[in-house]
Formats: C-alpha cells, structure tokens, sequence
C-alpha cells in the first residue's frame, strides 16, 4: 500500500510541475505610472515585457490603447500556426478591447517588449486573459 501511495505521489507531484512549466508567462515591469493631463481618469503606464523560451503571452485585451516596441525580437507561434519571426525593432499597436497575444517564444532568444500604455484608471492594465491553446 505504502509503494502505491508513494507511487500516486510521485506522478502527482510530476504532473503539477509539468502543469506548472507548460504554463509558465511572460514578466512585466512597470518602468513608470502617471495620470494623463486633462484626462483625469486614464493614465499612462510604460513596462518592460520579458518573454523567456518556452513562456506564452496569453490572449487579452486591455481597457485602453498600447504602444510598443521589440527591443529584442524572437521566434514566436501562435496555436496552430509555424513559428514566425518578431523582428527587433516591430511595432506593436493595440486598441481598446482588442484582443491580441495568444503565442509562444519558441526557439533560444527571450523577446523583450518596451510598452505604453494609456488605460483607465482603476482598471487592470491587461484583461479577459485566454489560456494559449
């Protein structure tokens, strides 16, 4: 009885850590938050997004509009699709309530996004997160 309990154990705990990794997401860094002049209920918010190999950017949307930029381009796939190169230096441009992400760095180069954000104060920065399929 004792090996099988050990046995169940084991491939549990096997099974979270496998769970775990097979959904490991990006990491953001807020650079810098402010109010928008004139605009008293948004406000502006850059960050720095690390994306290391193997980690998803799940799909989502955020309550405003996001600016950015590949500091760092890398292979990427979206579900379904053959990986694709993010060029150093590609534009990212997204509006409100558009979902958008949904890929996979795949490949040995981290990607590394600068973003700005102008979204409503209050609000989470991102929302509606999908799990990538």
């Amino acid at each position: 009885m004792m090996i099988r309990r050990s046995q169940f154990t084991s491939a549990l705990a096997l099974s979270l850590l496998m769970s775990l990794s097979a959904t490991a997401q990006a990491e953001r860094t807020i650079l810098n938050r402010a109010d928008l002049p004139g605009a008293p209920n948004m406000e502006v918010i850059s960050s720095i997004l690390d994306v290391q190999p193997g980690e998803t950017v799940p799909r989502h949307f955020h309550n405003g509009i996001e600016s950015g930029y590949a500091i760092v381009g890398a292979m990427i796939q979206l579900p379904g699709k053959e990986p694709q190169m993010m060029a150093t230096g590609a534009a990212i441009w997204n509006l409100p309530g558009v979902f958008h992400g949904g890929f996979k760095v795949v490949g040995t180069t981290p990607l590394k996004l600068y973003t700005v954000h102008i979204v409503e104060k209050g609000k989470p920065l991102f929302d509606g997160t999908e799990p990538v399929k």
